[in-house]
């Protein structure tokens, strides 16, 4: 299994990316952004892609965008095939995007929104910290990109400030990232009950 900086050569997987992402946001029932073939051949032409691939079989794929002036970077996108899974891949993805981050953008804190807590435990070990919304960009361009979530609507109801993504965020100035960062799963299990019920609270009101 290679997991390598994306080139020209991995266009030809875009469809497969496209797709993967598709069917997992309906397998989980929940938000994943979608994107279009167009949108990854552009970050893979940027040099902005982590890809997996195995006997020249796509498995896995995370892309980089900047925010505020690459103030701000979130490693997104994060899918794993469904042939591939259960194998450790995902966390091989998310730290070798992670390092290729830090030396293409040293000076950027860099974050991630999700729903799922196999993730949320992946970056908590990478060092990631759970943050609220407002620790993240305010670019309306990054939040635009949630338009295609079913839970956007969500997201527009509380202002931007919650929805059923938990933010996390790695600073590279902060003394609490390190390198061998042990994450407790009970305390993050807690964490996503927590989050759901004052998002369901706030919902009702």
């Amino acid at each position: 299994m290679k997991v390598v900086v994306a080139d020209i050569s991995h266009i030809k997987y875009a469809e497969i990316i496209c797709e993967t992402i598709k069917e997992s946001a309906k397998v989980r029932g929940t938000g994943i952004a979608e994107r279009s073939p167009d949108y990854i051949i552009k970050k893979i032409k940027n040099g902005n892609g982590v890809i997996a691939i195995h006997n020249n079989e796509f498995a896995g794929f995370c892309y980089i965008e900047t925010w505020d002036n690459k103030a701000f970077v979130v490693n997104s996108g994060l899918i794993v095939h469904p042939k591939f899974r259960n194998q450790g891949l995902a966390k091989k993805i998310k730290k070798q995007i992670l390092e290729y981050s830090k030396v293409k953008y040293p000076q950027a804190k860099i974050f991630g929104i999700t729903t799922g807590l196999a993730v949320l435990k992946i970056n908590y070990e990478l060092g990631y910290q759970p943050v609220t919304f407002s620790e993240l960009t305010s670019d309306d361009a990054f939040w635009n990109g949630c338009k295609t979530c079913k839970n956007y609507d969500v997201l527009i109801r509380t202002e931007k400030k919650m929805c059923l993504c938990t933010g996390m965020l790695y600073d590279p100035n902060h003394d609490k990232n390190i390198k061998e960062h042990k994450y407790n799963s009970k305390v993050l299990s807690r964490l996503k009950k927590i989050k759901q019920a004052l998002f369901l609270k706030k919902i009702k009101k």
